[in-house]
């Protein structure tokens, strides 16, 4: 068994490379082998999210303050709400931070292909975050 107590683990920012904004990385569990889960607590200020990116074995998201948006390419962007739960099938093109006036943290849980949870791609433009597409379903 292995304890981490809270606050004994540093707390890291997300990389420009992967993130647009201030965006904190607190490490939760990555245990070793065999295991291949991985999980953090991410908050993202006002305007903050990720690059595009896939994940080989998929995605959840446990929404845990705020509110934000997520969206998998091709549809359109999803309001996320504290207490909210957001599954990405695996290979699945999306990204997610916060709105552009209000901060959001989520615990994010994926497992690792080869060492990796994820598989990043291109920057969210600021147009594709702004980007509100109408649909008559929701």
């Amino acid at each position: 068994m292995e304890i981490k107590r809270s606050g004994s683990q540093p707390s890291g920012k997300g990389p420009a490379e992967y993130f647009t904004g201030s965006v904190r990385i607190d490490p939760l569990i990555n245990p070793p082998g065999p295991s291949r889960v991985a999980m953090a607590l991410v908050t993202f200020e006002p305007g903050a999210r990720t690059a595009w990116h896939t994940h080989p074995f998929g995605q959840t998201l446990i929404i845990t303050a705020g509110s934000g948006w997520v969206q998998h390419k091709g549809d359109v962007r999803h309001d996320v709400h504290q207490g909210d739960v957001i599954y990405f099938f695996p290979g699945e093109k999306h990204w997610h931070g916060a709105t552009d006036i209000t901060a959001m943290s989520h615990i994010a849980i994926q497992e690792k292909l080869n060492g990796s949870p994820v598989d990043w791609m291109e920057q969210v433009t600021d147009d594709q975050y702004n980007k509100v597409i109408f649909d008559p379903e929701h």
